[in-house]
């Protein structure tokens, strides 16, 4: 018969659970706080995970130990690691806001729109430098070959093709250079000009 009343108590019983929560649960969402970087919903999750596993061992009622606590925090500590892990093992969630502002890859009209900007911004340029990148950029000439097909020193050629490129950056919307090409730009401008 003394096998009957411990399969009876397989839980905890809703008063010592009451009793416990209500004397150790702000201390111990307090410490989940913590460990969650201030995330209240996180905490919060993980303090109720913590009880339910109070709830799940009666056990540990029974322990040595004057006071709940430490058992509740080793809880709380281990779900709040193995929480963690967890997140850090999967790929990162995406939010609605990255989805909305990103173009969609199928849709012809983010490319569209780009390309009548670009055709515009090359229309607005000199006729000497749009010949220059057309020769560059479009025919993929060396300057040395553009030079010959205009008529024109190469050192002009790498300066009207630099200058046509500063008139892009100004006209296109959104558009940004690296650094590294910016400071090489303007060290072959500052040789041409000499």
């Amino acid at each position: 018969m003394t096998t009957a009343p411990a399969t009876a108590r397989a839980t905890t019983d809703e008063r010592a659970l009451t009793d416990l929560q209500r004397e150790h649960g702000p201390a111990l969402l307090n410490f989940l706080l913590g460990l969650t970087f201030g995330d209240r919903q996180r905490a919060e999750d993980l303090l109720q995970e913590t009880l339910v596993r109070a709830w799940q061992h009666p056990e540990a009622f029974d322990g040595p130990f004057e006071s709940m606590r430490p058992w509740l925090f080793t809880v709380g500590r281990r779900l709040a690691i193995d929480a963690r892990r967890s997140r850090l093992a999967r790929p990162p969630e995406v939010g609605d806001g990255i989805l909305a502002t990103t173009p969609d890859p199928e849709d012809p009209t983010e490319t569209t729109t780009l390309a009548l900007d670009v055709r515009k911004a090359v229309r607005e340029l000199s006729p000497e430098h749009r010949a220059v990148l057309a020769h560059i950029y479009f025919r993929g000439l060396s300057v040395n070959e553009t030079a010959r097909a205009l008529g024109i020193p190469a050192g002009t050629v790498k300066s009207r093709s630099y200058y046509a490129l500063r008139a892009l950056a100004r006209a296109l919307p959104g558009y940004r250079r690296s650094s590294s090409s910016t400071s090489a730009s303007s060290d072959g401008a500052s040789a041409t000009s000499r």
